[in-house]
């Protein structure tokens, strides 16, 4: 009976359906890659079969449980559950669509700012009542966000304002692009720590890894494989897919690239607040965006200039500068002091769903 026991609770249900679906969701993207089927479907399917490798990889991660170190597991499962992004963003700037790419980066900022703290503000506003932060841990990451979002910033404003570095952009990106490195770097250490110095993983487990090793290691290499060929077919299919649905470019990158590259994280951080594990839930939103903009954003302007992709900088429109500033500096007033209630998060998503619906006419 015990062994029976302990083959049942290997797979859950939830993790059935992430392998089936994922497994079903490739299939049918790679059926209208290669056949070149409707647009719009080939579209569709390879940004469900991104969600759902997205959620196999954090699942592996998740799995490997203590066995790197409760830290470390934190930071690498941030790390992997950006890999479908980064995976994106490559192969978009290898076809040209900068404009895509900048709008998602700023796009994944903002679903985690604004759309999702949002959610989970008022799903645990209304389940639990006002919810607690962490004020010390709210304060630090939130400042850490603060200064790396103007630090991506003062590259578009030298541009806007036509300084004497507007000419020098590529150059000057790719400063700041190795100096968010450096300070991710630094901030690194705090964040493999557990307890009060740790800033990314200070949550008790509650419930030990069900996979054995080798088998969260090999699910972990085979979606992180597949989501580099699903991300090419997804790219491929976004551009006449935005055409005949007469969507623009900003509005592609800003809410469904960005949504779709980081759906299965925002899902668990909003469930995590559901469950009233309020902490652990701004943790888990707030780093994604902290590593998008220390980490993802400065090795797309790298990687751009070192494979001769298309120019990647990090000169933003006026309305993308204007919208991330609004959100930080939004989620840093609600969160500064340690506490949230669901009113707060209503506000937050108005605020998301109004920023969107600027940039649908581009």
């Amino acid at each position: 009976m015990e062994r029976t026991t302990t083959r049942e609770k290997v797979f859950v249900k939830s993790d059935l359906i992430i392998l089936i679906g994922g497994a079903a969701a490739v299939i049918c993207a790679a059926i209208f890659y290669y056949l070149k089927l409707n647009p719009v479907l080939a579209f569709l399917t390879s940004a469900a079969a991104v969600a759902l490798l997205a959620a196999l990889v954090g699942r592996s991660v998740e799995q490997l449980g203590d066995r790197f170190g409760p830290g470390a597991t934190g930071v690498l499962q941030s790390a992997l559950g950006n890999l479908p992004e980064l995976f994106i963003s490559i192969f978009a700037l290898r076809a040209g669509l900068t404009t895509v790419v900048k709008a998602a980066l700023v796009g994944s900022i903002l679903s985690n700012l604004l759309l999702v703290l949002g959610l989970s503000f008022f799903v645990g506003g209304l389940r639990h009542g006002t919810q607690k932060l962490g004020s010390s841990r709210a304060r630090t990451i939130v400042t850490l966000m603060l200064l790396s979002v103007m630090a991506m910033a003062i590259p578009s404003l030298a541009h806007w304002i036509h300084s004497a570095a507007a000419p020098h952009e590529e150059t000057f990106s790719l400063i700041v692009a190795i100096v968010l490195l450096v300070l991710f770097l630094l901030y690194l250490p705090a964040s493999l720590k557990r307890g009060k110095t740790g800033v990314a993983n200070d949550v008790d487990d509650e419930e030990k890894p069900r996979w054995p090793l080798w088998l969260a290691v090999a699910l972990l290499t085979i979606a992180s494989t597949a989501a580099a060929f699903v991300s090419d077919w997804f790219v491929t299919a976004l551009e006449p897919s935005m055409k005949s649905m007469h969507i623009s470019d900003e509005f592609a990158g800003l809410v469904i690239v960005a949504i779709a590259g980081n759906a299965i994280e925002n899902v668990v951080g909003i469930q995590l607040a559901a469950k009233g594990r309020s902490e652990y839930a701004f943790s888990v939103i707030i780093n994604s965006p902290l590593q998008i903009a220390l980490v993802l954003a400065p090795l797309l302007v790298i990687i751009s200039q070192v494979f001769g992709l298309a120019s990647f900088t990090l000169v933003f429109s006026p309305m993308l500068l204007a919208a991330m500033f609004l959100a930080i500096v939004l989620a840093a007033f609600i969160s500064f002091d340690g506490e949230s209630n669901w009113l707060e998060g209503a506000a937050l998503i108005a605020i998301y769903i109004i920023i969107a619906t600027a940039f649908w006419w581009g």
